[in-house]
C-alpha cells in the first residue's frame, strides 16, 4: 500500500511525512556495520550486552538484542546521524529553526521478534509545547511482513495522551498499550520504507509495529527524537531520573539554544532493550 505525506500541510494534518533517501548507500553500509560494532562492545560500554558475545557470529549476536538505546552516546557515526540534513530540513519545517535531540534508539528486530503495541512517544518524553517528533530511519527494508510501523493518521490532533495498560499478547514487547482513543484501529496504514528512507512523525501520533514474521533477517532502524529548543524538557527518563524541570542531556542539531547558558549534563547511557521491555539488572 502506498503512503505519502510529502507537503508541510500533509505533515501537519496527518502527523507524519516520509523523507525519501535520507541516507546514502554508503551511509547505510556504515550504519549496518556500526550496529555490529556497538553490539560487540567495541564502541564503548553498553549495559546488558551478552557476556558470550565473542563466541557468537554477527547474526547470532544481533538476534539477542531487540534494541540498543542511546547509541549516539558511544558511536561517532550515530552521533553525526542526528544532524542528517534531509531529516533536519524536514523537522525545521514542522518544529521550527531551533531543534534539539534527546534520544536515539537502534532497533534490530530479527526474525521472530515482537513489535510494539499502540503508543504515543510523548507519553514517554513530555514537552511543554507538543513539539516532539521522531525520525524513524529504515536501515533494512521495512515491510508489513517484517514488522514495519503502522500509524493512525491525524490521531495527534486531539492533543490527548491516552492511558496505557498491559496488552497480554506475545505479538508485542513488554511495553504497555495505549487505549481509549476514538480513532478506529482498522483505519491504520502501514509505513513501508526502502533502506535509507525516513519517517518523521509527531509525538502524539498513535503508532505501533507488528512482529517480524520472516524466517530470517532483520528489520533494523535508527530512531531519533527531537523537539523545539525553545521548550524545556521535563523528563524523568521513565523513572530513572529525579524529575527535572529541564533535562539538559541534549544535542543541538540546528539553530539557537536559548537555554544554552545552563550547560549540558550527561545523564543517559546506552543499554540493551530485551523483549520484556525491562532494562537489564545492574552489575
Amino acid at each position: 500500500m502506498g503512503l505519502s505525506a510529502d507537503s508541510d500541510t500533509d505533515a501537519a494534518a496527518d502527523g507524519f511525512a516520509i523523507v525519501r533517501e535520507a541516507l546514502s548507500d554508503l551511509e547505510l553500509d556504515e550504519a549496518l556495520q556500526e550496529s555490529v560494532d556497538i553490539c560487540r562492545g567495541t564502541r564503548g560500554q553498553v549495559k546488558g550486552l551478552p557476556d558470550d558475545r565473542d563466541e557468537l557470529d554477527d547474526d547470532e549476536l544481533l538476534g539477542r538484542c531487540l534494541a540498543i538505546h542511546f547509541p549516539h552516546k558511544i558511536s561517532a557515526f550515530y552521533h553525526q546521524l542526528l544532524f542528517n540534513r534531509p531529516i533536519i530540513e524536514a523537522l525545521n519545517r514542522v518544529i521550527g529553526p531551533d531543534v534539539k535531540c534527546m534520544q536515539s534508539m537502534l532497533f534490530v528486530k530479527s526474525a521472530g521478534k515482537p513489535g510494539q503495541a499502540w503508543h504515543q512517544d510523548e507519553h514517554f518524553i513530555p514537552t511543554r509545547d507538543r513539539s516532539l517528533w521522531g525520525a524513524w530511519v529504515a536501515l533494512d527494508e521495512a515491510t508489513i511482513e517484517n514488522g514495519c510501523l503502522w500509524v493512525l493518521p491525524g490521531s495527534h490532533r486531539a492533543g490527548v495522551i491516552w492511558p496505557t495498560r498491559p496488552h497480554r499478547t506475545t505479538d508485542f514487547d513488554g511495553g504497555e498499550e495505549a487505549y481509549g482513543f476514538p480513532d478506529d484501529a482498522a483505519s491504520a496504514v502501514p509505513v513501508e520504507l526502502r533502506p535509507g528512507d525516513a519517517l518523521i512523525f509527531h509525538g502524539y501520533l498513535l503508532h505501533r509495529s507488528l512482529p517480524n514474521r520472516r524466517n530470517s533477517g532483520f528489520r533494523r532502524a535508527i530512531v531519533n527524537h527531537y523537539m523545539s529548543a525553545q521548550s524545556l524538557l521535563p523528563w524523568d527518563w521513565d523513572g530513572r531520573l529525579t524529575l527535572k524541570n529541564d533535562v539538559r542531556d541534549i544535542v543541538m542539531v540546528s539553530g539557537h539554544d536559548p537555554y544554552g547558558y545552563k550547560g549540558n549534563e550527561h545523564l543517559t547511557y546506552p543499554y540493551v532493550r530485551f523483549e520484556t521491555g525491562l532494562e537489564p539488572p545492574s552489575g
